[in-house]
């Protein structure tokens, strides 16, 4: 898990290219999602995180995003994941 706050524009950039990131997610809510997500790109900076993969997000705890991520949300509340 990468914070926003700890990694610069540029870097992130190079990182987003090389798809080795692959999801964002609210450190507050605990919510991951596509980097595309309307809801994600609202977010505040300092509570933004990033994930290699979907994987990762769930080892941390996070949910996925009942926007842009439906079925694994579904997926996720009916206690599948």
């Amino acid at each position: 898990m990468i914070q926003h706050e700890d990694i610069s524009d540029t870097e992130l950039r190079t990182k987003l290219k090389a798809d080795l990131i692959v999801f964002g997610g609210n450190k507050k809510l605990k919510i991951y999602g596509r980097l595309d997500c309307k809801s994600g790109l609202r977010m505040k900076r300092e509570n933004r995180v990033f994930f290699i993969s979907e994987k990762e997000a769930l080892i941390n705890k996070y949910r996925p995003c009942g926007h842009c991520m439906k079925m694994e949300y579904k997926k996720w509340k009916d206690g599948v994941i």
